[in-house]
């Protein structure tokens, strides 16, 4: 499991590649429409694509002349399941915080 999830928070850690899975969050896209909003060659957004690919995060098929990238939203599952594992520490309330210490301790 570890080198799985290696492997993913690897290709998370692009903003390129998240700005690509929140896109295709919304529908399945033509990979050239994916390179669309992106200033890069359409070579470098197809390294993006094999390495999501290569993560499980997303699936690639040709229809056609078209090749097709969708998301696999099953894939973040484990790293979904590590992370809850955080869960048990709250987030802090920094006002409540300041306000606790104003109290505490003499200015």
């Amino acid at each position: 499991m570890s080198t799985r999830l290696d492997t993913t928070f690897a290709a998370l850690a692009d903003p390129t590649r998240r700005a690509i899975l929140s896109m295709l969050l919304e529908d399945d896209m033509a990979v050239t429409d994916v390179a669309e909003p992106f200033d890069m060659s359409l070579a470098a957004i197809s390294k993006h694509l094999m390495i999501l690919t290569k993560a499980g995060l997303i699936s690639q098929e040709k229809r056609g002349r078209v090749k097709w990238c969708k998301i696999e939203p099953d894939a973040m599952r484990d790293a979904s399941i590590w992370m809850q594992g955080f869960g048990q520490f709250e987030a802090v309330n920094l006002d409540a915080f300041e306000a606790f210490l104003a109290t505490e301790l003499p200015d």
